[in-house]
C-alpha cells in the first residue's frame, strides 16, 4: 500500500512540475496574413531553438483579420501584406493600442495561368481589362490569345476576398495604376469574379483550371502553373516575378511585408522580432521564397 501511495505521489509531483513548466513558457499571439503564414510558421518552429522559453502561435486568415486583432488587443503581432489604413490606427488608437509597423520582408505578387497559356506577358492595361469594374476583356480572344482546353474562351477570373491585404494591394497597384490611365472608370474588381480564402487555393484553382487567371504570392508558385512576366506599359518591358526582382523592386508588382506590434517591442516580443529581422530569421524568408528586407548572408 505504501508502495502504490509513494507511486501516486510521484506521479502527481511530476505532473505539477510539467503543468510548471509549461506554464512558465511566454506564448507570442501572432495572426494575419495568409501570404505571410508559411514563413510565419517556419520562425515559429525555429525559434524555439533559440529560446526554448517562448512559444509562437501562428495563425492566418487575411490581413485583416490580423489587424482586426491588433485593433481588439487580442494579438500580440499582426501580420499584414498591405499597410494599416490611416481609420484602422484610428481605430486601435482609440482602443488602446499603438500600431507600429515593422517591414520583415518583401514579396513578388504573382500572376498566374495555366502552363497550357500561350501569354508570354501581360500589361497592368490588360490585367485591369480583365480584373477590374467595367472591363472589357471577358474572353481570351479579347486579349488575342487562344487557350488550349478552355473551348468556352470565357476567362475565369480568380481573387482574393476582400480582407485579403493580396486583394487590397493588387487593386491599388494594378486596378488603381490603370484607373487613372482611363482604361477602366474605377479601381475596383469586376463582379462575378471566384474570391478566394487562401492564397494556395488561388494557384490550385488555376493549376486545375485552362480558362483561369488568378493572382498571389511568389511563395506559392509550383512547376504546374505559369507565373506571367508583367509590364507596366502595353508595350513596355515586362518584368519575371522572383526574389530577386521583389528584393531591388524591379518586378511591378512587388510588395513589402509588415509585422506590426503594440508599441516598439518589449521583452520576448522584442527577441523574437530581432531574431526575425537577424541573417537567421532572413535566410529564413529567403528560403520560404520572398524576399529579404535587406542583405543577407546565407548558408
Amino acid at each position: 500500500m505504501k508502495i502504490k501511495q509513494l507511486i501516486t505521489v510521484s506521479v502527481m509531483t511530476a505532473a505539477v512540475i510539467a503543468s510548471q513548466t509549461v506554464s512558465a513558457r511566454t506564448i507570442i499571439q501572432n495572426k494575419g496574413s495568409d501570404t505571410l503564414v508559411n514563413v510565419a510558421q517556419a520562425w515559429a518552429e525555429t525559434y524555439p531553438t533559440i529560446n526554448p522559453d517562448v512559444v509562437v502561435a501562428v495563425s492566418g486568415g487575411g490581413s485583416g483579420t490580423g489587424i482586426a486583432a491588433m485593433i481588439n488587443g487580442t494579438v500580440d503581432i499582426a501580420n499584414a501584406s498591405r499597410s494599416m489604413k490611416p481609420k484602422e490606427i484610428k481605430q486601435a488608437k482609440d482602443s488602446g493600442q499603438n500600431p507600429v509597423e515593422h517591414v520583415v520582408g518583401y514579396d513578388a505578387l504573382a500572376v498566374y495561368i495555366h502552363n497550357d497559356n500561350p501569354a508570354k506577358s501581360l500589361s497592368f492595361h490588360q490585367l485591369a481589362r480583365v480584373f477590374g469594374r467595367g472591363g472589357d476583356a471577358t474572353k481570351w480572344s479579347d486579349l488575342g490569345l487562344k487557350i488550349p482546353g478552355c473551348g468556352s474562351d470565357q476567362i475565369v477570373v480568380v481573387s482574393r476576398q476582400n480582407n485579403s491585404g493580396t486583394y487590397a494591394y493588387f487593386k491599388k497597384a494594378v486596378l488603381g495604376s490603370a484607373a487613372k490611365d482611363g482604361v477602366i472608370k474605377k479601381g475596383s474588381f469586376r463582379q462575378g469574379t471566384l474570391d478566394m480564402h487562401g492564397s494556395k487555393d488561388v494557384v490550385d484553382l488555376v493549376e486545375k483550371t485552362p480558362c483561369a487567371i488568378g493572382y498571389s504570392g511568389l511563395a506559392y508558385a509550383t512547376e504546374h502553373v505559369k507565373l506571367a512576366c508583367i509590364s507596366k506599359a502595353d508595350n513596355g518591358t515586362c518584368i519575371n516575378p522572383s526574389v530577386a526582382t521583389a528584393s531591388d523592386r524591379s518586378y511591378p508588382i512587388a510588395r513589402p511585408l509588415f509585422m506590426y506590434t503594440d508599441g516598439e517591442p518589449k521583452g520576448d516580443i522584442k527577441k523574437y522580432m530581432d531574431w526575425i529581422k537577424s541573417d537567421a530569421g532572413q535566410c529564413i524568408v529567403k528560403k520560404k521564397g520572398y524576399a529579404p528586407f535587406r542583405d543577407v548572408s546565407c548558408k
